[in-house]
């Protein structure tokens, strides 16, 4: 049975189905039955598939008599498209003020940054994430500093692989970030520690700084140590999506829900399970046990969340090997910016090693990561120092994946 995660989860449960009481997803006689029942459960209700999303978001969860267009004129939302990593993307609609609002709840959950929020409830960030394509970066033009500045973030990186970028772009962000004196950086782990090693090789560090937090997607070993190496602050992960806002962020290595936010759940009451998402803070886009397509694990200190159910990689043995479980192989061993390991149909798998140090052939690495890798998986696994990692069409980095037959 699953498991409800969330200790208000009654209240807050009314409170959710309340918000689709006029919204015509949930208007179907599948759901209707699970509404009707005497005391509605959480685990009596149906789930949201991302297909079912992608289907009917947006009209098909604005609730009767709310127009999208009008929200538009009026300046009440805004709307964009998830990166589309675990399969298409998805549009989703939100209030301007409720990304900030998201955020901010989730973060304080962690008492080191609630402290820091509490004595200046403002913040400056450098925010270094792979670009898309708005007005304050873009990634198939390299705008100016005023055009990046928005408010108290500066948008620092313009590139989706940061691994091309020439030591010149280099400290251009580097000089920029430091005449910001941003209180922290806010990070894709892969460009967050690529642009960390630059700094270290320049010998920069940045005063001001307080803490890096990482997003967007998993944060490795690897990334972490390198950023925690260089400058000597905190690294953070701040865990959610863009259909669900933030959740989950870290404290003393695991995860603390944002019961505010949503209620969560895990397909299984111990060990590994899905993650199910009930939104309680956008009435644009309410959701109800979302499959937002994540495995994690449950513990009495928070969750550990581990990584993209279709990036699981298959033991020989059938058991489900997790990116985070693979990445714990990577603890230790030094030298490495970044890698991918890609497993084929067959169980075998390739790893990619690209080093901190160009032309580096890793090969000591390499001799311990495929005896461990090997081990973990029951199968051959080879592997190469690599110049280049390409990122997934959403700009996105796997560390795993599971190729198909």
């Amino acid at each position: 049975m699953p498991s409800a995660l969330s200790r208000d989860g009654a209240a807050c449960l009314e409170s959710a189905i309340q918000q689709t009481l006029t919204v015509p997803f949930y208007a179907t006689t599948e759901w209707q039955v699970a509404f009707a029942l005497p005391s509605t459960r959480l685990t009596d209700l149906p789930r949201i598939t991302k297909s079912q999303l992608r289907e009917h978001s947006p009209e098909g969860f604005l609730p009767a008599g709310i127009d999208l267009k009008t929200l538009h004129a009026r300046g009440l939302i805004e709307e964009e498209s998830t990166s589309g990593t675990s399969g298409a993307s998805v549009r989703v609609v939100f209030s301007k003020t409720w990304w900030a609002e998201q955020e901010c709840r989730a973060l304080v959950r962690n008492p080191f940054l609630a402290d820091l929020f509490a004595s200046s409830p403002i913040l400056r960030r450098a925010v270094l994430t792979t670009p898309g394509c708005s007005g304050v970066s873009c990634f198939n033009r390299w705008l100016s500093l005023e055009q990046r500045t928005l408010g108290d973030t500066l948008y620092v990186n313009q590139t989706r692989i940061p691994f091309t970028l020439g030591e010149e772009k280099l400290a251009i962000m580097a000089k920029e970030v430091a005449d910001w004196a941003p209180t922290f950086l806010d990070v894709d782990p892969v460009h967050g520690a690529w642009f960390a090693l630059h700094c270290e090789r320049h010998g920069l560090r940045f005063p001001s700084l307080r803490f890096i937090l990482t997003s967007y997607e998993y944060t490795s070993i690897v990334h972490r140590a390198i950023m925690e190496r260089v400058f000597g602050v905190p690294v953070i992960n701040l865990y959610g999506s863009s259909e669900t806002g933030h959740l989950l962020v870290e404290h003393n290595g695991a995860m603390i829900a944002s019961e505010t936010n949503a209620i969560l759940e895990s397909t299984s009451t111990e060990g590994l399970g899905e993650l199910l998402v009930t939104t309680l803070t956008n009435p644009y886009l309410p959701l109800l046990r979302y499959e937002i397509g994540d495995l994690v694990e449950h513990s009495p200190d928070g969750y550990h969340v581990h990584g993209r159910k279709r990036d699981a990689l298959r033991g020989a043995d059938g058991r489900t090997l997790t990116t985070r479980m693979i990445d714990q192989a990577f603890a230790g061993i030094g030298g490495i910016a970044h890698y991918q390991l890609r497993q084929k149909a067959d169980g075998s798998a390739h790893l990619f090693l690209l080093p901190e140090t160009e032309g580096d052939t890793l090969t000591l690495a390499q001799t311990k990561l495929t005896d461990e890798l090997g081990r973990l998986l029951g199968s051959t696994i080879t592997a190469e120092s690599v110049s280049l990692i390409a990122p997934e069409d959403s700009g996105k980095f796997r560390l795993t994946v599971r190729e198909a037959a």
